[in-house]
């Protein structure tokens, strides 16, 4: 049935009235009032990832493990199979041969193995991503497997010690100096070529927190540095501490097969061995602890990174600044910035991010914004911590 002209002039004229009474809104509720009942609502938007994220850094990684971390798990993998197999060697041998410092080298390439297998552990864990039980992922595992290395080098090497100690005091027993020699020249040419299989052409670019030290990256994106290339550098310079200790046994053994009487020189050796072995394990088990007891990174400094906030435009102080790490490689950072009322807090923290990301090397960083107040100049929980 058609409307009347007087129904419908009503009902035109109450919405020409809603319109001209409401201006904008009017207009809005002039829409809604024509919407077909049956027009199916909007569906609820899916999350989808985006070339560029308002707050990230990076876009999201792909899964699975980088060209150059599947070449560095290439790398360890061969080196460790290459330091098991002569690791065993120089167990049989040390053993035939009654040489204390045959063995004292055995247990170094075991804390080679147990340092190579932490790496190609965590290679493995960092494939996995985050949970909402574990929300930084497994990096830290790294970190576990590397005091599990230090922790069994320093038992199997106080057990030496003290077997060295034993025979210098008694004396009673014999070196087979052809066995020790020919174990001595192997385990040299097993670490020469662990070397050859570690070595990686061309210099390592330092970058910030993860070089050897503090360097300051250039401004602009940067490619994220890949935990494999650091962990082969730092088995790489292990294995070359370890061809020094076995050109000292392989002297040591020289000495033995032909001057017997100076038998005295395999259990000194351990010694000097030994000492070696704890003194190269000391920086490791430092940076392992500082990484458990959630200290600052070892090549970042509190007053730098406080700087560099300081001096993005806008920002009046800064509070809550914590640093810390995860690993060696993976660097954490978390800040409360104080802002003038006329900044623009989106503005002010994309500008942090990007300068802490730049030239510190940070692998996360988490930036709190908000207004300045006088009375945090006397707040105690605003205040900088002390000095160590």
């Amino acid at each position: 049935m058609e409307p009347s002209p007087a129904a419908g002039g009503s009902e035109t004229t109450r919405l020409v009235s809603l319109r001209d009474r409401g201006g904008a809104g009017g207009s809005l509720r002039l829409k809604s009032l024509f919407t077909e009942p049956s027009e199916p609502l909007p569906e609820e938007s899916k999350p989808v990832e985006m070339p560029f994220h308002h707050c990230h850094r990076d876009p999201l990684p792909p899964p699975g493990l980088t060209p150059e971390r599947l070449h560095a798990r290439k790398q360890l993998y061969a080196a460790c199979a290459v330091c098991f197999v002569f690791m065993a060697g120089e167990v049989v041998g040390g053993y035939l041969a009654h040489s204390l410092a045959i063995m004292t080298d055995a247990a170094h390439l075991l804390a080679d193995v147990g340092s190579m297998m932490g790496s190609l552990f965590s290679l493995w864990l960092s494939t996995r991503p985050a949970t909402r039980t574990m929300t930084f992922g497994w990096h830290r595992s790294e970190t576990l497997g590397a005091l599990a290395s230090v922790v069994s080098l320093w038992m199997v090497t106080g057990i030496l010690l003290y077997l060295a100690f034993v025979r210098l005091l008694h004396s009673d027993y014999h070196i087979e100096g052809g066995a020790m020699l020919l174990t001595a020249s192997i385990a040299v040419c097993a670490n020469l070529l662990m070397a050859f299989v570690l070595h990686q052409a061309g210099p390592p670019h330092s970058h910030g927190s993860r070089g050897a030290e503090y360097a300051p990256l250039e401004e602009g994106p940067e490619e994220p540095l890949p935990l494999g290339n650091t962990s082969v550098r730092a088995a790489f310079v292990h294995v070359l501490g370890d061809l020094l200790q076995s050109f000292g046994v392989l002297a040591a053994s020289i000495l033995i097969y032909f001057k017997p009487q100076y038998k005295a020189a395999d259990p000194i050796s351990t010694f000097l061995f030994s000492i070696c072995a704890l003194g190269s394990t000391a920086p490791t088990l430092r940076d392992v602890l500082r990484i458990l007891m959630e200290g600052t990174p070892r090549n970042v400094g509190f007053e730098p990174v406080r700087d560099t906030l300081l001096s993005v435009p806008g920002v009046r102080a800064t509070h809550e600044l914590h640093l810390w790490a995860l690993t060696l490689t993976y660097h954490v950072a978390s800040a409360h910035l104080a802002i003038d009322s006329t900044a623009d807090p989106e503005a002010v923290l994309a500008e942090a991010s990007s300068r802490l990301y730049s030239r510190f090397g940070f692998s996360s960083c988490t930036l709190q914004v908000e207004q300045y107040q006088p009375e945090m100049a006397q707040c105690l929980r605003c205040q900088e911590p002390p000095q160590a």
